[in-house]
């Protein structure tokens, strides 16, 4: 079955020749409508999750649904070949659920919306956003369990449904959805925040089509898409080798005691074709570590880092999905089996990034990052505050953007488009929280020709009792140095008890308790380095050295000696010279060790015990 689409009008579109200028025109109009949803949607949610932080994703796709501006690729073509039922003008659609929408979404927080565009009677486009609700109901504050074994433990699943039928609200439908969540006044919000951001793109895109004429306005996104598969395919004849080469890494544990799960993907290409193979991949997690990866998401993944680092003058659109192709075995940690849990799935989101990276770096190695998109960190804290008001914190951290061919990883920043970080000022105002302290760690960058950022450390004190949750990773491995740079530093989180006592917090956690006047020190990983530490300026280390960012002890590593705030030249050149003696040949990947080293030395290291390795019948 597809979707049945009601037209009054059922012309079809003529492609017709377009100037460049006026491509030029609509592609950086529609871009300023992508834009302008996010900024009706900030100036109109009320989490602080979405409103502060930014974490929703908009799109605008053709009349045929592929994406022509946006982040992570266009769903609709497998929504309409997966609804059974009627679309008409003035619907709006919604739903949350992974396994009815491809992983168009990838766990029950994020909530899509999707609403087919309408003009003299025919759907001239789509618009698409979804957002991170703070709460969807579930079996704890936040609905990210750790230990959940089913996606029912994770709140209330949404299928696709109308919340808006031909320009009506389906208000009994949406009350029952929001008697599901702890905080329906912000989910209410937010949600018809999107509606309005959904409705922003379409008044947008029909007054391009009156401004042009429809044929023109359809010619034009075609010539976009045309355009960007052209680029992307000569792209992918650079960069992508016809023979196969591989790369792994690994998820932690999975918040029940067992761990690394192993991520594999095999890359090379056929013809004018890019092949990804995740044969390999460990099975599914028994908890919610589990990533219902999109294919066509993964594909906009490979596009945007490739873009980014070969061509950044390509639009990002769905042009070029014929040149790839994904395969992902069922059953995997990527394509688990439903009701398998997904809650956690962050921790394999940002590892697919570092994945790519060390995939196209074997054959461009000039080109490749170090790893530091290693994870999306979460900090929920909710109770009862001194009024008796329920309240629930969900909140992002940031860790260090690894070194890259470019330069330096910047130091506590977000790898995500348009993230960023929630003020203190704000978190103090509304939460029972004061932020004692805000600051980059130093040394937890990786040492290199070009250093890794630094991780974050925020120190959190609790104003009231209450219980924490914590959903962080790369705890037990490192992100990797690459090209002679060294690994950054792990992340770590640590309570300080109001009674004296310390306790080194698992890196997934749920209903941990607290009581007025504890601390929470959330310490993140650094990125890994790029390049020769040993090369590095000394100059530059200096200057890091004076900004905090490095220690004097620290400086060591690139082998430069700090003494009297100068550089002593003479122990410079002595210590880099046994260095690099000790050191050997420069290696491409450097982890730290392998997983068998690192689970040996975890406790003395972590101060947490090993995982276990998992085991499937």
């Amino acid at each position: 079955m597809v979707a049945r689409i009601k037209q009054t009008n059922n012309t079809p579109f003529e492609r017709v020749v377009v100037d460049s200028i006026t491509i030029d025109i609509v592609e950086n109009a529609l871009s300023n409508a992508r834009h302008e949803m996010d900024a009706v949607l900030f100036r109109t949610a009320m989490s602080p999750g979405i409103r502060e932080q930014g974490d929703a994703f908009p799109l605008i796709a053709t009349n045929e649904g592929k994406m022509i501006v946006g982040q992570f690729g266009s769903f609709i073509t497998g929504f309409l070949e997966s609804y059974t039922g009627e679309i008409e003008e003035g619907d709006i659609f919604l739903t949350n659920d992974p396994y009815l929408c491809n992983g168009a979404v990838s766990h029950l927080p994020d909530w899509l919306v999707l609403m087919p565009i309408f003009k003299d009677g025919r759907i001239i486009n789509y618009s698409a956003m979804f957002g991170h609700m703070s709460d969807v109901g579930g079996k704890v504050p936040g609905s990210l369990p750790t230990n959940a074994a089913s996606i029912w433990e994770e709140g209330i699943r949404i299928p696709p449904v109308k919340l808006y039928r031909k320009g009506v609200m389906n208000t009994d439908m949406l009350d029952v959805i929001l008697h599901n969540v702890r905080l329906p006044r912000w989910n209410r919000s937010d949600l018809n925040a999107i509606v309005a951001a959904c409705r922003t793109a379409g008044k947008r895109c029909v007054e391009l089509a009156e401004r042009f004429g429809d044929d023109v306005f359809y010619s034009a996104q075609q010539e976009m898409l045309d355009r960007t598969r052209r680029a992307m395919k000569e792209v992918i004849q650079r960069v992508v080798p016809e023979q196969r080469q591989v790369f792994e890494d690994y998820i932690c544990d999975d918040g029940a005691g067992l761990g690394p799960y192993t991520l594999r993907c095999a890359l090379w290409r056929e013809g004018e074709k890019a092949i990804f193979d995740f044969t390999g991949t460990d099975p599914q997690a028994p908890s919610s570590v589990n990533f219902y990866l999109n294919e066509e998401m993964f594909k906009i993944f490979f596009g945007a880092l490739t873009i980014s680092l070969f061509d950044p003058a390509i639009l990002l659109n769905d042009g070029f999905y014929d040149l790839v192709e994904v395969r992902i075995p069922q059953g995997s940690l990527l394509k688990p089996n439903f009701p398998a849990a997904l809650s956690c799935r962050t921790h394999a989101l940002g590892r697919i990034f570092d994945m790519m990276s060390g995939l196209l770096g074997q054959g461009a190695p000039e080109s490749m990052n170090a790893a530091g998109f290693s994870d999306s960190p979460h900090f929920m804290y909710s109770g009862y505050d001194k009024n008796g008001e329920w309240f629930q914190l969900f909140q992002i951290g940031f860790g260090g953007i690894p070194g890259r061919p470019a330069g330096d990883g910047a130091d506590g920043h977000s790898l995500w488009p348009g993230f960023t970080n929630v003020p203190n000022e704000f978190v103090e105002a509304y939460f029972p929280l004061r932020i004692e302290s805000y600051e980059t760690l130093a040394d937890t960058g990786g040492a290199g020709l070009h250093r890794g950022g630094n991780g974050l450390r925020v120190t959190y004190c609790m104003l009231v009792d209450g219980e924490i949750s914590i959903h962080d990773d790369r705890w037990l491995t490192y992100p990797w140095g690459v090209s002679g740079g060294e690994p950054g530093a792990r992340s770590r989180k640590e309570l300080l008890r109001v009674d004296g006592t310390r306790q080194v917090l698992p890196s997934k956690c749920d209903n941990v308790k607290v009581t007025a006047g504890d601390l929470l020190l959330f310490d993140t990983w650094g990125g890994g380095g790029w390049g020769d530490p040993f090369k590095r300026d000394p100059a530059k280390v200096l200057t890091d050295v004076r900004r905090g960012l490095v220690s004097v002890e620290g400086a060591r590593r690139y082998g430069v000696v700090i003494a009297n705030d100068a550089v002593d030249q003479d122990a410079t050149e002595a210590l880099r010279a046994k260095l690099i003696d000790v050191r050997g040949p420069v290696q491409l990947f450097d982890r730290g060790g392998s997983v068998e080293e690192l689970k040996a030395r975890c406790l003395e290291e972590t101060g947490l015990s090993a995982p276990a390795t998992p085991t499937w019948s």
